[in-house]
């Protein structure tokens, strides 16, 4: 019966740590392997997508209460240009911030050129800035758009697309330097737009319109963010990329690419929301005025073979009498998630929970709490890998009562450990008995014998708030460390199975598959050597199927950790050292036999003593 417990115990944890591996790191690579492809399908695909740029809105429909918001419009036809062939081909307004560099289109009037001047798209500073927004046309179409669109039946000439704005005054878009872009349709209705800028990623839109003919007209205001390809996703299930929103009551929606093109259309009647597209670490999105009326849309459609993705909204219906102005105000987020950033749009424009732009998970309680210790120490020491190793102290502070009372507890177990033997070899053929006699000593003893998982349990929920941590927020991105760690959001460059960069990489001649499993760097051997060490501090299991699963653990781990974050198998590694310095103390404190030498010293053939009857 015992054979068997430890046979389905052994088999059991190495399932799961090939189904953690699969999930953390298989499934993601095969994953991004299907996605190259599409992209590459997608290049190609969007040479041969027919149509001219800036398709008028599309009609209304018949009987319905308000317009359809205009769809997305084709590429160029013909072969497909660069994006800074597009940008240079159309009249346009400089966009120039501290922190963004970029133009508006004065063909549709669009927001379709922001390039996020203070990342990167390496650690290397001379590297491409991230191209956020792209004009139609582009390898990856990725803009937002604001107008008008007429009611159900109405024929009014309006601004769409393709139509050429004009700006009044000069100079680019900058902080504290609005923008006016004009529009005269030539039926009487006069066109206005400012747009305004702040010193980190928001934009401002306001429009009018100003009636001059001789009769009412009814319009509803819209706004647009329209993404065209399926565009590369690192395919986590931790982390969600596509449309999201917080959309009134409803509360946060999160729809993924594949998801939405099943079910093509999601519409929502709300108030208090906002929604958008979000990457990893940029996102565009929308921000109405929390007390505004919305008839919020995500949806997914084709322009010829090419994937298309929208989130838009429109406003209610606005009927301006002749002689008057409608207005309509719209704000555009689009940048990087920095916390700081996303926590004060949050606060000073009163939005509803936009703090959920950033995957924060289900630990949210704890990842977000963890990530402003770990910021705020990080502007005290200067490094967030510093940051992280002090965080692990504070973290074994507070956990110290727990570790010391359960190391205490094993160090009890160890001065009973003749009498444990003594019963099992005494009741040897009657587990009942045993077990029984086996509680009374524990009870007798004061002992818990599960005392030595709990310092492993209670930290579970905090190695994985970590981890979300260093994988989602912008800050630990590029963030170094010391020596090669360039990057703690990344796994660790360096691999044993390549000397260290002197053959090249398995991967190169093995597979993503296969030589993904072969990346082995020096701090996950490191990691791996400190797990060792803590195993090797409590002494051999007597039962050989359990001693086999706790041998093999730290090599395990040190493969399925090598694809982690550097700063995650930091963070272990320095966690396993302080936990066998603590275990250690308490346990030569309690009087009880350290067995980390004894341990080594029979790994290489020098048998312990038995001890003296």
């Amino acid at each position: 019966m015992n054979d068997q417990k430890n046979m389905l115990l052994a088999i059991g944890l190495s399932a799961l740590v090939l189904i953690v591996w699969q999930y953390f790191v298989g499934l993601p690579q095969m994953d991004k392997q299907r996605q190259e492809a599409q992209l590459k399908q997608q290049q190609t695909q969007q040479q041969q997508v027919p149509g001219a740029p800036g398709a008028p809105a599309a009609p209304a429909q018949p009987g319905s209460a308000a317009p359809q918001v205009p769809g997305q419009s084709a590429a160029i036809p013909g072969a497909q240009l660069t994006r800074e062939a597009i940008i240079a081909a159309s009249p346009r307004v400089a966009i120039d911030t501290t922190d963004i560099k970029g133009s508006i289109a004065l063909k549709g009037a669009r927001i379709d050129d922001i390039a996020l001047v203070k990342f990167r798209e390496t650690v290397d500073p001379k590297s491409p800035p991230i191209f956020l927004l792209s004009p139609s046309g582009s390898p990856h179409p990725f803009y937002s758009e604001f107008g008008w669109v007429a009611g159900s039946g109405a024929k009014v000439k309006l601004p769409n697309a393709d139509t050429v704005w004009t700006q009044q005054g000069a100079g680019p878009l900058a902080v504290g330097r609005p923008v006016t872009l004009t529009y005269n349709n030539g039926e009487g209705l006069e066109f206005r737009r400012v747009i305004t800028v702040d010193d980190k990623y928001l934009f401002t839109i306001e429009d009018s319109v100003a009636n001059k003919t001789a009769a009412p007209i009814s319009l509803f205001p819209y706004a647009l963010i329209s993404r065209h390809g399926l565009p590369p996703t690192l395919g986590y299930y931790i982390l969600h990329e596509g449309l999201i929103g917080v959309l009134g009551e409803q509360g946060l929606k999160e729809v993924t690419y594949s998801d939405i093109e099943k079910a093509k259309e999601q519409t929502f009647k709300v108030t208090n929301a906002w929604l958008g597209i979000t990457d990893k670490y940029w996102a565009a999105t929308l921000l109405p005025e929390n007390t505004a009326n919305l008839q919020a849309r995500f949806s997914a459609g084709t322009l010829g073979t090419l994937k298309t993705f929208q989130t838009d909204y429109l406003l209610d219906q606005q009927t301006i009498a002749p002689g008057a102005t409608g207005t309509a105000k719209a704000r555009l987020f689009a940048g990087a998630k920095e916390t700081n950033v996303v926590d004060n749009y949050d606060k000073t424009l009163g939005l509803n929970r936009f703090e959920l732009l950033i995957d924060w998970g289900w630990f949210y309680f704890i990842t977000k709490p963890l990530f402003w210790v770990i910021d705020w120490l990080f502007r005290y020491l200067g490094n967030f890998g510093l940051a992280i190793l002090a965080v692990t102290v504070i973290i074994k502070l507070v956990f110290f009562p727990l570790a010391n009372k359960s190391y205490a507890s094993m160090a009890k177990m160890k001065a009973v450990q003749p009498e444990m033997t003594a019963i099992r070899e005494r009741y040897a053929e009657d587990k009942v008995k045993q077990q029984q006699a086996l509680m009374e000593l524990y009870k007798k003893e004061k002992i818990n014998p599960l005392a030595g998982c709990l310092p492993i349990l209670v930290q579970i929920p905090v190695f994985f708030a970590l981890y979300k941590v260093l994988f989602v927020t912008i800050e630990m991105r590029h963030a170094p460390f010391f020596g090669w760690i360039k990057d703690l959001a990344a796994p660790d460059p360096t691999n044993l199975f390549s000397l260290f960069g002197l053959l090249p990489e398995p991967t190169a001649y093995l597979g993503v598959a296969i030589g993904s499993f072969l990346a082995l760097g020096i701090w996950p051997i490191i990691m791996g050597v400190t797990m060792w060490f803590q195993m090797k501090l409590n002494p051999s299991p007597p039962d050989p199927t359990q001693k086999m699963i706790f041998d093999w653990m730290p090599l395990i781990f040190t493969f399925m950790l090598a694809s982690f974050p550097a700063g995650l198998v930091i963070y272990w590694a320095w966690n396993n050292t302080l936990s066998v310095l603590q275990q250690s103390y308490i346990m030569s404190k309690h009087g009880a036999k350290i067995e980390l030498w004894d341990n080594i010293k029979e790994l290489f053939g020098k048998k312990k003593a038995p001890p003296a009857s």
